[in-house]
């Protein structure tokens, strides 16, 4: 398939620049693939579509405010660097701005020397390996001299970092935040619970895939960029425990779908305890093995998160679905609506 067959219309004044007032008080397009019919709902009506026995999977990585703004040691000229994840120690995968100007032995310094770097490593696409050199806590440091990395779309300042926190985050890690998520409050997830719905917990860190487009003609040719992910035993068992009883697992957003058909890939169909990297690229025609149901925002065009929700509902129902969600001034990408697809 080509890239080009993902592509729809957008206008610039839909893509959602704030988030709501209220977490849950927005939108949910809803696509049943057996009825191949739309609904238009508020939020808060997602727990009319879950049913007792399902298990809702959430992904409980916390976003790192790893936007730094600083200073080039030998020009003092303003560099940016964004902390994707880290390797080992205290080297850091990253993206600079200007990356030309980033050659190995350059050192970086922000917030008057509280946090130094050296590149030791380069990278594709802007990306360099960076050596960390401070004293210390990092994640404190981070805390008082980094910002959210918002993803580029996003040009409105953002008044609450917590906001671009889901209410359950709690793994430190990620270089983006899962945005299906962000929808759900503590009293939704007991509204949910007291139905009888299971919630369990996977971590995947989001890195570089998430800011890196779909540059080639041909979606078979792009590759993936590979992101840590962890499943506990304890969300293991009840994973298979609610397979075993026919009920339905539903995602919460593509970094938990790609967790766990990562993980039923494999391990033969089973869900176990892993930890690991994952490059999974999931387009049409893709099998899914391990969700029937995913809950999700709307994604850019041409991207690879476009690409996933087609090989779960198939590519003309999504467009059409997105063709309608623009005619009905939905509001779109990470602080925007959300879809349910069953």
């Amino acid at each position: 398939m080509n890239t080009e067959d993902f592509d729809f219309d957008l206008p610039e004044e839909l893509i959602a620049q704030t988030p709501l007032k209220n977490r849950d008080a927005s939108r949910l397009l809803v696509l049943d693939r057996n009825k191949n019919e739309l609904e238009h709902k508020p939020f808060t009506a997602i727990t009319d579509y879950l049913q007792k026995g399902d298990c809702l999977v959430l992904n409980d990585t916390r976003v790192l405010p790893a936007r730094l703004l600083g200073i080039k040691d030998d020009t003092g000229a303003n560099v940016e660097m964004l902390l994707l994840h880290q390797q080992e120690a205290d080297q850091w995968e990253v993206l600079v701005k200007p990356a030309k100007k980033i050659k190995i032995g350059t050192v970086l310094s922000f917030g008057d020397g509280q946090l130094r770097a050296r590149c030791t490593g380069m990278k594709d696409h802007g990306g360099r390996v960076m050596q960390l050199e401070y004293e210390g806590i990092l994640y404190e440091i981070l805390d008082e001299l980094g910002e959210m990395p918002l993803p580029p779309y996003i040009k409105e300042q953002l008044s609450e970092r917590e906001r671009y926190q889901t209410v359950y985050a709690k793994e430190e890690g990620s270089a983006a935040a899962p945005t299906a998520g962000l929808h759900f409050t503590t009293g939704l997830l007991d509204e949910i619970r007291a139905k009888g719905v299971t919630i369990a917990f996977i971590t995947l860190h989001v890195g570089l895939g998430t800011f890196r487009p779909v540059s080639v003609e041909s979606v078979d040719d792009h590759t993936m960029h590979a992101e840590f992910y962890h499943m506990s035993r304890e969300t293991a068992a009840i994973l298979s425990n609610t397979r075993a009883a026919n009920g339905r697992i539903i995602a919460v957003g593509t970094t938990s779908t790609r967790t766990l058909e990562t993980i039923v890939r494999d391990n033969d169909g089973e869900f176990k305890e892993s930890s690991g990297w994952t490059d999974i690229f999931i387009y049409p025609p893709y099998q899914f093995r391990a969700i029937d149901g995913l809950i999700t925002n709307f994604h850019l065009p041409k991207s690879t998160l476009i690409m996933m929700v087609s090989a779960f509902a198939g590519r003309e129902r999504i467009l059409s679905a997105y063709r309608e969600a623009v005619d009905k001034r939905y509001r779109f990408f990470s602080f925007g609506d959300a879809m349910l697809l069953l």
